[in-house]
């Protein structure tokens, strides 16, 4: 073959492989859609405001969740039925999926980027897997009491790889350090009755724990975690009648803004409002329904609101400054999930039972664009990578 025609091939194969690959783009305004219904992804650009890819064969995501790579290129994927899968935002692929435990929800990404953490509910406890290869480097079964393992809820990542998280049936607050992630270290700290969810504040400190079984959030301070967990808000709802819950608040949906942190209510048509430097009750806020996320926009001038059914159409905006409810909307049927852009100029809704993403101008209330989605619920752009407890 002639040297001429070696050089064509050549330069028309490299044409082919170039042409074959995604368009090159950054991964700081990437995202993706869960939907729960199919087990699959919808990949998606925040500036454009568009989908760019679709990933399918991710199991069970009925209640599932995301977390991303420092770099923001990988997602990984925890779904309901024990599945992780590592997928790449840029290759538009999966990297890999592996069957982790029999029942999950949930996990997190070490301070490093080095480590993901699964939380299991069967069998209960936590795995840790190298972000990497996604090798399994060790496990801490959530075994409260001799024989008996506990549910774990709230795992969050916080500072020098440790994570805590807490067990439901175990009423306890755990806290784990992979610092040698094959042999871990834990803490443990008595919380309270059930705790369903816990968050970490932004700064990293504390990590609260909602209560189901009683009243109050239980808040163990990471920095001085030899003081132990204590109680908070012990005294909201004492001595009332128990209202029954349609969805239980989702905690890492709190927000903490202008130095007060907002929370839904269990049950109650409300959001509280916590001063951050007492921890003590300042003021409610009524709203239309029982609230499930309380999100703060970036910039800590609005809250956004949405509710457990009957009232999962309805959406509520408080503003900070005012202290009360300044809009109030519909934008679609069973609203599950709020995401904001990066610079909160918009929030991204997932209207379930309408199949399709809602994308909202927070200044004007308008709508920007929809993006079709099947049965979409959990919202995850790839600026979480630089968040605590994202």
């Amino acid at each position: 073959m002639k040297p001429f025609r070696i050089l064509c091939l050549g330069l028309l194969a490299a044409l082919l492989s170039a042409c074959a690959a995604p368009p090159l783009k950054g991964t700081g305004d990437l995202g993706l859609v869960i939907e729960r219904a199919s087990g699959k992804l919808t990949l998606v650009n925040t500036t454009t405001q568009a989908p760019y890819a679709r990933i399918e064969g991710l199991g069970d995501l009925s209640h599932a969740s995301a977390v991303y790579s420092r770099d923001g290129r990988y997602a990984y994927i925890f779904g309901r039925d024990g599945g992780l899968t590592k997928v790449d935002l840029l290759a538009e692929r999966i990297v890999k999926r592996v069957m982790q435990a029999g029942n999950a929800i949930g996990g997190s990404i070490s301070q490093d980027g080095r480590i993901v953490v699964a939380q299991n509910y069967t069998p209960g406890g936590i795995k840790a897997f190298d972000a990497e290869t996604l090798e399994l480097l060790s496990e801490v079964p959530a075994e409260y009491a001799p024989g008996k393992f506990s549910k774990v809820v709230g795992l969050a990542d916080t500072a020098g790889n440790r994570f805590a998280y807490a067990l439901f049936e175990g009423g306890e607050i755990w806290v784990t350090d992979f610092s040698d992630p094959r042999q871990p270290k834990t803490e443990r700290y008595p919380a309270g009755k059930q705790p369903y969810d816990g968050l970490v504040t932004p700064d990293g400190r504390y990590f609260l724990a909602g209560l189901f079984g009683e009243d109050g959030v239980a808040m163990l301070d990471l920095w001085q975690p030899e003081k132990g967990a204590r109680k908070i808000l012990e005294n909201y709802g004492r001595g009332q009648e128990k209202l029954p819950v349609f969805k239980m608040p989702h905690l890492r949906g709190w927000s903490v803004a202008q130095g007060k942190a907002y929370l839904p209510a269990i049950g109650r048509h409300e959001v509280l409002v916590v001063d951050t430097r007492t921890w003590q009750e300042v003021v409610r806020i009524p709203v239309r329904g029982q609230p499930v996320f309380v999100m703060a926009r970036p910039d800590g001038r609005q809250i956004w609101v949405n509710f457990a059914f009957p009232d999962n159409a309805k959406l509520d905006v408080i503003d900070t400054l005012a202290g009360k409810v300044v809009q109030e909307m519909q934008p679609g049927r069973g609203i599950l999930h709020m995401e904001f852009a990066p610079r909160g100029e918009s929030v991204w809704l997932s209207a379930r039972d309408d199949n399709k993403v809602v994308i909202i101008d927070t200044q004007r209330f308008t709508v920007r664009g929809e993006i079709p989605a099947e049965s979409p619920s959990g919202i995850f752009f790839s600026t979480r990578a630089a968040r605590i407890g994202f």
